[in-house]
């Protein structure tokens, strides 16, 4: 008899651990919701917030899909784009409006927000509208936004950059964690292939994770195709089933996604953006592949 109590009180213990682990690796942020449902964290959203009508309607179809499939969900928009290959590209609709759109978009559907920073001072006023800042790939060296992103106490997605090793970035986390912070997650997003060209290695996903912290795929920025010859960034949207099949297959705890009604109208990353009325298939895929992935 005893045996059987203590194999059910270790069995128990096993499960609750395990659990904790799977747990765990999913970041602490406010309103998200489903983080014992043990699917992958969901990034989503469209690059840069354009206006008030078309990200709520994004943040709330997106929402619909996140609540009817347990996917813990935060909504992503850019308040300005700071990283513009030309003058006249799309940078934002000024940073208090586009930061308003998206704390908006959190409050009606309950639902966290993410937004990049790109300089130290920007630090703490995103912090007053985000519940998650987003260091981008190109700046995830820069040590005084690492420190200042970590000071505002709220969750830190540290994008790799495309010129690091995987292996590099635990300094990157480093910094965040040395200054105070815990709360850190990073996203993969290609690695450099030539000029025009990004590749994914999927080595690099295990690699991060030994770091103790959630690594995210960005299944559409690593199909950009930059540095065309016109100053506008290509993509093979047609290719974003494929990666994130494979991100989900080898252990990957989140993607990352940007969506639009119409990529061809989007103001920024139209060419690897995908449509918004595919994204619901796309994560019905990867639900069910990552119950597979999960008993194996």
């Amino acid at each position: 008899m005893n045996f059987f109590i203590n194999h059910f009180v270790l069995t128990n213990r096993l499960i609750t651990f395990v659990t904790y682990i799977i747990f765990t690796m999913i970041p602490q942020i406010e309103n998200l919701k489903y983080t014992g449902s043990d699917n992958f964290l969901l990034i989503a959203g469209p690059c840069a917030i354009e206006n008030e009508e078309i990200t709520l309607i994004i943040a709330e179809r997106i929402s619909e899909i996140a609540n009817r499939l347990k996917i813990p969900f935060i909504f992503k928009g850019s308040y300005k784009k700071a990283n513009r290959s030309r003058i006249d590209s799309f940078t934002g609709i000024g940073d208090e409006k586009a930061l308003s759109i998206l704390q908006k978009a959190a409050k009606l559907n309950n639902i966290p927000v993410i937004t990049d920073i790109h300089s130290a001072g920007e630090a703490e006023f995103a912090a007053n509208y985000a519940d998650v800042l987003q260091i981008p790939a190109f700046l995830c060296r820069q040590t005084d936004l690492l420190i200042s992103a970590a000071n505002t106490g709220k969750a830190i997605n540290i994008k790799k950059g495309q010129f690091l090793s995987p292996e590099a970035m635990k300094f990157a986390i480093q910094k965040v964690r040395d200054s105070g912070n815990n709360n850190i997650m990073v996203t993969e997003r290609g690695t450099s292939f030539g000029y025009q060209d990004l590749i994914v290695d999927f080595r690099g996903i295990p690699v991060m994770q030994k770091f103790d912290v959630p690594v995210i795929l960005d299944i559409t920025h690593s199909l950009q195709q930059p540095n065309q010859s016109e100053g506008v960034t290509g993509g093979r949207p047609d290719l974003i089933e494929t990666i994130a099949r494979a991100g989900i297959a080898v252990g990957a705890d989140g993607i990352f996604v940007e969506t639009h009604p119409d990529p061809s109208l989007a103001k920024s990353d139209g060419a690897n953006m995908l449509r918004l009325d595919l994204l619901e298939q796309l994560l019905e895929k990867l639900v069910a592949l990552r119950k597979v992935v999960r008993k194996m």
